[in-house]
């Protein structure tokens, strides 16, 4: 694999380390902020916690149109700011509503850091490494998620205010990302669809020889030339790409996964785990997080993505039947923390491995940034959704009721990868373009 693109791909995929502890670094800080601002479940719920979210929502929305118009390279840089201020802003917060607006601006990060992080890198990755090097970005994000927990462990008794430091210390992770990010080019097939044909070719010339960045520029234009600009993802022709991504978006949040990473010391103190318990448990998390994710990178590319699918879809009905079945039965100790580490496990070397590669992978070049747009925004759609949800439902109908929908979920998933999921293994992108549409 060529240094430089790996060098590039790894530098683009540290928004994925921001958008992971961005994300779960709330978690550290849970019922500390419920009780200081003597917050309802409803409103701690759908305000204080959720309130990323419906950021990541917003920037999933609208994050297409600056990664198309500004290019790739420049919306990193602007996430990378996005998140510094998050960090700044909600650790300095006084109110609910100011540390929630602050959430907010973080949500953008994350949101438009799913559509410019993998969308780079698929478009500077040569086809045979383009699962594993978009694969660095799902690494990314639970390395985060593993930071996260592990900071917040290590910061949670240094006094009333140790909310406040997990919550700002993240502004030193941003603020390095967006220095690197200074240091990589612009994809050279976003500077071919702009028709700055002498730009790509400086670009490319740092990792092609000159007859590959010939047929490289031809295969792309001929490809462009194909598609009118004026097209839009919502078209009859593009109807397969589209519903294989909301189909893989909605699955990945119906598992609950993002449920789980937002309240998992809840969860555990649900199944009778003491405090410290709970917050170790949850360390143990985004260590099984982090290795099976590993793996999935390392078979992305070899096994392809059907194969992960089936064996995270399989992993996820039987660790989340488990879990439902624990809550029903009250089984405690051990029982839970193993049950969700097996759930853990199967998403990482599924969904978590899969969904950000593949749907950067399935639409055209001229409409990547819209897809991944729409693939995006159904996922953080229900990301906000549900997880603001949760107080409610475990107060009301128990969580073994909840967790038995998510495993019923997987089972669909399951039916999904069988009979509609395609393999994107090893094709190009132009290539992979002239299979899904349907002209």
């Amino acid at each position: 694999m060529n240094k430089k693109i790996m060098s590039w791909s790894i530098i683009a995929a540290f928004a994925g380390f921001l958008f992971g502890f961005d994300t779960v670094v709330i978690s550290g800080a849970d019922k500390t902020l419920q009780a200081l601002w003597h917050s309802t479940d409803f409103f701690h719920g759908s305000v204080v916690m959720a309130m990323a979210l419906w950021g990541t929502v917003i920037g999933a929305i609208f994050g297409g149109i600056p990664t198309n118009k500004l290019g790739r390279k420049k919306t990193l840089l602007l996430i990378g700011l996005l998140f510094a201020t998050s960090a700044l802003g909600t650790s300095l917060a006084n109110s609910p509503w100011v540390f929630a607006f602050f959430r907010f601006v973080g949500g953008l990060g994350i949101g438009a850091s799913t559509i410019a992080a993998p969308g780079y890198i698929s478009e500077i990755a040569p086809a045979k490494d383009r699962g594993r090097l978009v694969g660095f970005y799902q690494f990314n994000i639970v390395l985060g998620i593993l930071c996260a927990f592990l900071s917040n462990y290590l910061l949670s008794d240094i006094g009333e205010n140790s909310w406040r430091w997990m919550l700002g210390i993240q502004v030193f992770p941003s603020l390095i990302y967006s220095f690197l990010v200074f240091g990589i080019p612009e994809s050279p097939r976003w500077l071919l669809s702009e028709s700055k044909i002498e730009e790509a070719k400086e670009v490319l010339q740092k990792v092609f020889s000159k007859d590959e960045i010939n047929q490289f520029i031809e295969e792309v234009n001929n490809d462009n030339i194909a598609t009118p600009s004026n097209e839009n993802i919502f078209m009859k022709k593009y109807r397969v790409p589209l519903m294989l991504a909301f189909l893989m978006a909605s699955f990945n949040q119906l598992s609950g996964i993002n449920a789980f990473l937002y309240y998992a010391p809840r969860i555990f103190g649900e199944a009778g785990l003491g405090a410290d318990v709970a917050l170790l448990s949850s360390i143990g998390i985004g260590f099984i997080n982090l290795i099976f994710t590993m793996v999935g990178v390392f078979l992305i590319d070899r096994l392809g993505r059907k194969i992960l699918m089936y064996i995270g879809s399989i992993g996820y009905i039987i660790s989340l039947s488990l879990v439902s079945m624990a809550f029903f039965f009250h089984w405690t100790g051990i029982f839970v923390p193993i049950f969700l580490f097996l759930f853990i496990a199967s998403h990482a070397i599924g969904q978590g491995a899969v969904i950000w590669v593949f749907i950067s992978e399935i639409f055209p070049n001229h409409l990547r940034s819209s897809g991944q747009s729409f693939g995006s925004t159904t996922h953080w759609v229900l990301a906000a959704i549900i997880p603001s949800l949760i107080p409610f439902l475990f107060s009301t109908i128990g969580a073994g009721v909840v967790f038995l929908f998510f495993a019923i979920m997987m089972v669909f998933q399951l039916v999904f990868v069988f009979v509609m999921m395609p393999e994107t293994k090893g094709i190009s992108l132009e290539k992979l373009s002239k299979i899904l549409i349907k002209k």
